[in-house]
């Protein structure tokens, strides 16, 4: 997964792959800080989380018909923002099921599969946050 986020940040210009690394960095301890002490529930929104991801589907379904035939870029903005927040999301839920002590938690033997939910909502929020912000090499 690394090996392919390199791939596609090497399309981009350097500024904002450093710009979009900053900006990734400061939103995962963000939401790390603010799963830590917050008293809202992540853990149970599983039906929620769902429904997001499902729109992101679709609408990324979407856009590949659409795309070929005319190309509307605010539509890939809202493609990218969209992405950004259920991956947001993702990652309080699974930080908070890594913590433990909430209504769902995860037990010690899958704390490494918890580390690698982790570790892929960090990547996703990075490419997407990638299309945002990133502009193309020349």
């Amino acid at each position: 997964m690394a090996y392919v986020t390199g791939m596609i940040a090497s399309y981009y210009d350097t500024k904002s792959v450093i710009l979009c690394l900053g900006i990734t960095a400061l939103v995962c301890l963000a939401v790390t800080l603010f799963s830590f002490q917050t008293k809202v529930d992540f853990t149970s929104c599983h039906g929620l989380l769902f429904t997001l991801v499902m729109v992101l589907l679709f609408s990324g379904l979407f856009l590949v018909v659409l795309i070929p035939f005319q190309y509307m870029p605010w539509l890939h903005v809202i493609y990218a923002v969209l992405g950004a927040i259920v991956f947001t999301l993702f990652l309080a839920f699974d930080t908070q099921m890594l913590i433990g002590n909430r209504r769902n938690a995860l037990s010690p033997e899958e704390y490494i599969f918890g580390a690698l939910n982790i570790y892929l909502d960090i990547i996703y929020i990075f490419t997407f946050l990638l299309q945002l912000f990133g502009t193309s090499q020349n």
